[in-house]
């Protein structure tokens, strides 16, 4: 149970259910049996972030999260107070060099997997087409190379269990998995994979996981 009496609290995230972090914090409250609330705010609406996000997010970025007193906004900081705070089974190692790798996962997920592989690849080269619209190959050839690096080193970096760290899925392939969703969706994605079968193993089971199939189950 929580720690500071909020344990009666039902905890609150906000954000819509397309978003790869959305999907991250929810694939983490899944996989600890948390019972909470989600309020579906949109930030691409025409008139910008929602004033009920700026109010809990200044940046206007979604996912928001409330329990009781507390408001976090980042994801990663999100999923650690939620592996952190309530009972279930432990979503973090406890080795203090694994805890580590854990970070860095996440942290390369961010600064090097997010935009090549879901905004320069899928939403351009995939979404745009399906969209009616002309898609910039340039964008989707330039964000290639970044890509199969970022899936190299993720490759290198990943343990041979089923899951990125141990034989147990944890936050490291929460962060990693939505980008992975939509990266997949996409022709390029699909055929990259194959050159990684580890990973394509890796894909293959937590795509096939509770958690995942909860958290995908919504685009609002």
């Amino acid at each position: 149970e929580p720690a500071g009496g909020m344990n009666r609290a039902v905890p609150v995230l906000y954000g819509a259910g397309y978003s790869v972090y959305v999907r991250s914090a929810m694939m983490a409250l899944e996989a600890k049996g948390v019972s909470y609330s989600r309020v579906p705010l949109d930030v691409f609406d025409p008139a910008g972030p929602p004033a009920e996000l700026l109010a809990l997010n200044p940046f206007g970025k979604i996912p928001a999260f409330r329990h009781g007193d507390l408001v976090l906004f980042e994801t990663i900081a999100i999923n650690r107070y939620i592996d952190e705070a309530f009972d279930g089974p432990a979503l973090q190692p406890e080795d203090i060099g694994q805890r580590a790798r854990m970070m860095q996962l996440m942290s390369m997920a961010d600064s090097f997997g997010y935009r090549p592989l879901v905004w320069d690849i899928y939403v351009e080269g995939t979404l745009r087409l399906e969209e009616g619209k002309t898609p910039d190959l340039k964008r989707v050839e330039g964000a290639l190379p970044k890509a199969r690096l970022y899936l190299a080193t993720l490759d290198r970096l990943s343990s041979d269990g089923p899951y990125l760290l141990s034989d147990e899925p944890g936050l490291a392939d929460f962060h990693t998995a939505p980008i992975f969703g939509y990266f997949t969706m996409s022709e390029p994605g699909a055929e990259m994979l194959k050159g990684f079968p580890k990973l394509q193993r890796w894909w293959q089971t937590i795509s096939m996981s509770k958690p995942w199939l909860a958290a995908s189950a919504t685009d609002a």
